[in-house]
């Protein structure tokens, strides 16, 4: 099928345009070509490159590109497929048939860490992502809906997407006075929630003006079940963009407080898991985090220094978000600190040892390893002249190594580790038959970086292994 044949053969319906199929974007379309209250024919468009082609094929063959333990994912594509509402592209001429453009591309942020993994230094590229935008408006209708999800530096709408889709379309001969432009962050949680984060979940959104606010605010309705949750309109989308690396930083500044905390507990002799869950009872402090082997994730990686320098290169602020800054430089050191842990602990030297990790994703259940806190952990274990192998039910390569893992937990562990690490929170880890095949292995150390074992698990695994926990002083 061809892109014109595709829009011609939907007549009835609205098209929608989603800008970028990765981890957010193949999501998003499926919600939106199986929208609650809309009548939608979605097209996604990908970079014309070796990777976005290998995307736009496997789509449009009928083999979703996300792995994720979500069963939703897998009946809404069925159902997508069954009713041919959507199809996968790299052609830019997709844009001049879009009603309505949702982005959804990558804003990263470069950063420069030192020998210890502290933060050194960062920077901020707006180039790719004008790129999209001046792409849009090379071809898109003048009076579409633009609707930014990206997560951007606040002031991004306001100084960069208006100024760039009004120079574009007025230098097409076009008016650039009824293009509308929104913004409304994605929460997407990739995992076992995956679909339910984008159509089961609060929605902040904004416009550059009335008429874009009330536009995004429609089609948000049509897609997301708003009678449940509702949605949240803020007066401007600096409000929403700042709305979005607030939430994020937040969160970053709340995990690496408990950093120094798991640090004394450790001296201490005490379980802080056991403390924290005490803690939390109190509603005020419900989300609390625990300690963990680091902060992975495209997020609360880098959402902290989108804030700190829009403060001072779109918003006209003076400084940066010194603090915000600080608990990204904290999170990152996090992998270093887990491996000084077990070497601390360790009864010998690690040179030389077998060492398995037990999932090298940067979140349960989800087959995504970008900035995964392990990869930093796996390099401190390389450099003592640690021998890692690795094991992951979602992952088959692991590209930021080059390590294959093993999918089968029973063939990871013939290789007779000296050490398993529970690096990832995968269901699997925590099922009862997982416990019995590591116990049935020869006696190894078990490093848990996360908290995942139960009181149960451990018990039973210390009758015949050695297992510490990280931010336990008490094993």
């Amino acid at each position: 099928m061809t892109l014109s044949s595709f829009v011609h053969s939907h007549p009835d319906k609205q098209v929608v345009l989603v800008q970028g199929l990765g981890f957010v974007g193949s999501v998003m379309s499926l919600v939106v070509a199986n929208a609650v209250n809309g009548n939608y024919a979605v097209i996604g468009v990908d970079r014309d490159t070796e990777a976005g082609r290998r995307t736009v094929d496997s789509l449009n063959a009928g083999i979703f590109p996300i792995v994720a333990n979500d069963p939703k994912i897998a009946d809404y594509f069925d159902a997508v497929m069954k009713r041919g509402n959507f199809y996968a592209t790299v052609d830019t001429a997709a844009y001049s048939w879009a009603d309505i453009i949702i982005v959804d591309i990558n804003f990263d942020v470069d950063k420069t860490n030192n020998e210890q993994y502290a933060l050194s230094g960062y920077t901020v590229n707006l180039r790719p992502f004008e790129d999209a935008i001046i792409t849009i408006g090379a071809h898109c209708k003048p009076d579409a809906l633009v609707l930014i999800e990206t997560t951007v530096p606040p002031g991004t709408c306001r100084s960069v997407v208006v100024p760039l889709l009004k120079t574009t379309l007025e230098a097409r001969g076009l008016p650039s006075d009824k293009i509308r432009i929104g913004h409304s962050y994605e929460r997407v949680m990739p995992g076992p929630d995956y679909i339910d984060s984008i159509q089961n979940f609060y929605r902040v959104y904004s416009g550059v003006d009335e008429a874009s606010a009330d536009a995004v605010e429609a089609f948000l309705k049509s897609v997301i079940r708003t009678d449940e949750f509702p949605l949240t309109r803020l007066g401007n989308t600096d409000a929403t963009e700042i709305a979005k690396v607030l939430e994020n930083s937040y969160r970053a500044m709340n995990i690496a407080f408990m950093v120094e905390w798991s640090r004394m507990a450790e001296e201490a002799g005490v379980d802080l898991y056991e403390v924290v869950r005490a803690i939390r009872r109190r509603p005020t402090h419900s989300n609390m985090m625990f300690p963990g082997i680091g902060v992975g994730g495209y997020c609360l990686t880098k959402d902290p220094l989108l804030a700190s320098w829009a403060r001072g290169n779109l918003l006209g602020g003076g400084g940066k978000l010194e603090q915000s800054e600080a608990a990204v430089s904290i999170n990152d050191q996090m992998p270093r600190y887990a491996f000084e842990f077990l070497w601390r602990r360790y009864a010998c030297t690690l040179v030389g040892k077998k060492l398995l990790l037990l999932g090298v994703s940067y979140r349960g259940d989800v087959g995504d390893t970008r900035f995964s806190p392990v990869e930093p952990f796996y390099r401190c274990l390389l450099h003592a002249g640690v021998r890692v192998s690795a094991h992951d039910p979602y992952v088959s390569s692991w590209p930021e190594t080059g390590i294959q893992p093993f999918a089968d937990l029973s063939e990871a562990l013939q290789t007779h580790p000296d050490i398993a690490v529970v690096s990832t929170g995968h269901r699997l880890y925590r099922r009862e038959e997982t416990t019995d095949l590591l116990f049935s292995c020869e006696p190894m150390w078990i490093y848990d970086t996360i908290g995942l074992l139960s009181a149960a698990q451990i018990n039973k695994l210390r009758q015949k292994h050695t297992v510490i926990v990280l931010g336990r002083g008490d094993l």
